[in-house]
C-alpha cells in the first residue's frame, strides 16, 4: 500500500528555531510490535533544542526527514503484528522519538495507557521528564530512608520529577533553586529549600549522601564539597570538574524510555499528588515559536497541540 504523506515539523539543518519548517512527510506504519499512534499533543525539551542547534550531534548535518520531539500523547490508530497489550482507540503516551509529526509509529512496550482524568496536553508534558527525574534518584543516586539528597534545579521539571521520586523512598531532600525561586520550591513539600546561586547558602550546607544534579556548571562544582566521602552525584549534564579529588561516585546518564515509570507517574499526576506545570499551548504548526520561547527558560513546559 502507497504510504499517505502526514504534516510533520522537519530539521532543515542545525541552526535557529527558523531550521524547523511545517512539511508533507510519508505517514509511518504500525511495524511488529509497535503501533501507530495519532498524536494529539507533544511537548519541547531542552534535548529538543540542543539537538536542533547542533550540539548533540556528530553529524555535519541532520539526517532527513530530521523530525525532532520526545513525548507523545495521543490515541491508537493501527496495531502492528504481535501487539496485544493495547488496542486501536486506546489512549496513550510514551517516551518515543520523532513526535512532532501528526502520527507516530512507536514500540508498544515503550507506551503506557493514559490514566483517566488526565488531559492530552497534561499527558504530553510528562514522559521525557519523568522518566529522567525518576531514573536519576531510582537508578543513579539510591537514596534510602532518611539520606540526604539535594536535587539542583527542583522547580525545573526534571528537578520536580526527582525531588517525587526521592521522597517516596523516604530520603531527606533538600531542594537547590535559584534566590528567586525559593517560594515555588517551598510548595513541593521538601526538607528544605536552599539558594544555591548564594555562596552562603551553600556555605550553610549539612553533610549530603548525595546530590541529584540537574543544573550542572559551576553551581555542581561549588557543591562537591558539601558531599561526604564516598557520597554519590548523579547528573544528566555529565560528569563534573573536580569530582574524583572529592572522593565521589559519579553517576553521569542518558535516560531511557521505561513504561512502568511512566505509568507510575502519569496515575500520581491524575490523582493530583503530582504536578508539571504547563507554561504555554500552542499549535503544532508554531513549533520554532515553541523553541524560541523554551530557550528563555523558566519552569513550565511548552506543549504543542494538534488541531
Amino acid at each position: 500500500m502507497e504510504a499517505c504523506g502526514m504534516k510533520a515539523i522537519v530539521l532543515t539543518d542545525f541552526g535557529d528555531a527558523n531550521q524547523l519548517e511545517l512539511r508533507e512527510i510519508s505517514e509511518p506504519s504500525a511495524g511488529t510490535g509497535q503501533v501507530k499512534i495519532r498524536t494529539a499533543a507533544t511537548s519541547v525539551n531542552p534535548a529538543d533544542w540542543k539537538i536542533r542547534q547542533g550540539g548533540l550531534s556528530k553529524r555535519p548535518s541532520p539526517e532527513a526527514p530530521a523530525v525532532l520531539g520526545f513525548d507523545v500523547a495521543g490515541e491508537v490508530v493501527e496495531l502492528g503484528t504481535g501487539v496485544d497489550s493495547l488496542k486501536v482507540g486506546d489512549r496513550v503516551m510514551g517516551f518515543v522519538p520523532h513526535c512532532y509529526a501528526e502520527y507516530v509509529a512507536a514500540d508498544a512496550d515503550k507506551l503506557t495507557k493514559i490514566p483517566d482524568g488526565l488531559k492530552d496536553v497534561e499527558a504530553a508534558a510528562l514522559p521525557l521528564v519523568v522518566t529522567t527525574g525518576v531514573e536519576l534518584i531510582d537508578e543513579q543516586t539510591k537514596p534510602g530512608p532518611g539520606e540526604t539528597v539535594l536535587v539542583t534545579g527542583a522547580v525545573g521539571a526534571v528537578g520536580r520529577s526527582a525531588v517525587y521520586a526521592a521522597k517516596k523512598r523516604g530520603a531527606q531532600v533538600l531542594a537547590g533553586v535559584r534566590s528567586s525561586q525559593k517560594e515555588e520550591a517551598e510548595a513541593l513539600g521538601v526538607d528544605e529549600v536552599i539558594a544555591i546561586d548564594d555562596d552562603s547558602e551553600i556555605d550553610d550546607l549539612p553533610d549530603l549522601d548525595f546530590i541529584a544534579d540537574t543544573v550542572g556548571g559551576k553551581t555542581l562544582e561549588k557543591l562537591l564539597p558539601h558531599v561526604r566521602k564516598g557520597g554519590t552525584i548523579g547528573t544528566v549534564l555529565g560528569a563534573p570538574a573536580g569530582a574524583s579529588k572529592h572522593d565521589l561516585e559519579v553517576h553521569a546518564f542518558k535516560a531511557h524510555p521505561d513504561a512502568e515509570i511512566l505509568e507510575r507517574m502519569a496515575v500520581a499526576a491524575s490523582r493530583g499528588e503530582f504536578r508539571i506545570p504547563i507554561g504555554r499551548t500552542l499549535p503544532f504548526e508554531r513549533a520554532a515559536e515553541a523553541h524560541r520561547e523554551a530557550e528563555k527558560g523558566g519552569t513550565g513546559k511548552i506543549v504543542l497541540t494538534m488541531s
